[in-house]
């Protein structure tokens, strides 16, 4: 039986890879029905918002996703934990255009919900890479 941490580690490296498989409905599956994210400069995003938005790009020939998730730190608080990444998205449009990378931190809070942990909000603080 894997400890708590360990799935949260799991559930990551899950995201990192449907993510670049372009697998929606598997990062779907690890967030919760009322999860939050927030991004700076951006209204907040729900569920819905996210799904919606993932969906239209890979209906419009999806971009290529890659990047990387070193988790600084988890804390497990019964059926609540956080943690906190330095995260790293290299987005490369269809059609050869450009790559963009993104970095920075994000802070997570998980809820265990039916007996597996899930995203319940986000707060990604990612920007723009120089260079890149």
């Amino acid at each position: 039986m894997q400890s708590d941490e360990e799935e949260i580690r799991q559930l990551v490296s899950t995201w990192m890879a449907a993510s670049k498989a372009g697998d929606v409905e598997t990062v779907l599956s690890l967030m919760a029905d009322d999860v939050v994210f927030l991004v700076p400069g951006q209204p907040v995003m729900r569920k819905a918002d996210f799904a919606m938005a993932a969906r239209a790009q890979s209906a419009q020939g999806a971009p290529q996703f890659d990047g990387r998730s070193e988790i600084q730190e988890i804390r497990v608080l019964g059926e609540w934990a956080f943690m906190w990444t330095k995260l790293t998205v290299i987005v490369t449009p269809p059609g050869g255009a450009q790559s963009m990378t993104r970095a920075g931190h994000t802070l997570s809070i998980l809820t265990k919900q039916g007996g597996k942990w899930v995203l319940a909000r986000d707060a990604n603080m990612l920007a723009p890479v120089s260079g890149k």
